[in-house]
């Protein structure tokens, strides 16, 4: 569950995140055409982690969405589902499995995250160390390496083609790598509303910062 959050901070990080110590260079210059003037964006998404001894999980896959400045939901479709969802204010995440909601305020915490840089460059160097790391595996690629107090990964890596960001790459602080590999990529479309508007399925047993839900009383 730790590393879905993992994720979606990431995620939503790159999604928020001009540099002060401008990294400059062709992974940098595909960034900044690939985020100019992106307001929103879906895709899918195929994802492997790797353990510290090599060891490969099994590949999980589904779709993703993201507005900004703070919304954003994905959704784990095979081999089993799960999803995650931030609304702005808080942060779902749902295990059809368990019949389980986890809900949380969304903090800070999300805007130090590498996905939240492609809708709002301009936060980039207030949260990263940015550096050029060439091109390998058919991509040209850029390394951000959070400058917070906590950070939630070692690094992570961009990989762009001519499309735009196609793989990102994370290792977390216990040495597991995650791999994201992503396509279909739709552009500024309109994205219902209801997307980013999570509500706990009937039964299934919520734990967490769950808003409280008050009611007016009747008038004459």
């Amino acid at each position: 569950m730790k590393r879905f959050m993992l994720a979606l901070a990431t995620m939503l990080a790159l999604s928020l995140v001009t540099v002060a110590q401008a990294a400059t260079g062709p992974a940098r210059a595909r960034l900044d055409a690939f985020a100019t003037g992106l307001h929103s964006l879906t895709g899918h998404f195929n994802q492997t982690l790797t353990g510290v001894n090599n060891q490969v999980s099994k590949a999980s896959s589904g779709t993703l969405a993201l507005e900004a400045p703070r919304e954003f939901r994905w959704d784990t479709l095979a081999p089993y589902k799960q999803t995650i969802v931030a609304d702005g204010s808080r942060v779902w995440m749902y295990d059809p499995e368990l019949e389980q909601v986890t809900v949380r305020v969304q903090s800070t915490e999300e805007a130090h995250s590498p996905l939240t840089v492609l809708t709002d460059v301009k936060q980039l160097d207030k949260n990263f160390k940015v550096a050029e790391q060439g091109e390998h595996d058919g991509l040209v690629w850029l390394r951000l390496t959070s400058t917070g107090k906590d950070p939630q990964f070692d690094y992570a890596d961009l990989g762009f083609d001519a499309n735009g960001l196609a793989r990102m790459t994370f290792r977390d602080q216990l040495g597991s790598t995650t791999d994201i590999r992503f396509s279909g990529w739709q552009r500024n479309t309109q994205i219902p509303p209801a997307t980013f508007n999570f509500v706990p399925p009937k039964g299934a047993d919520v734990i967490g910062d769950a808003p409280v839900i008050t009611t007016q009383p009747l008038q004459d």
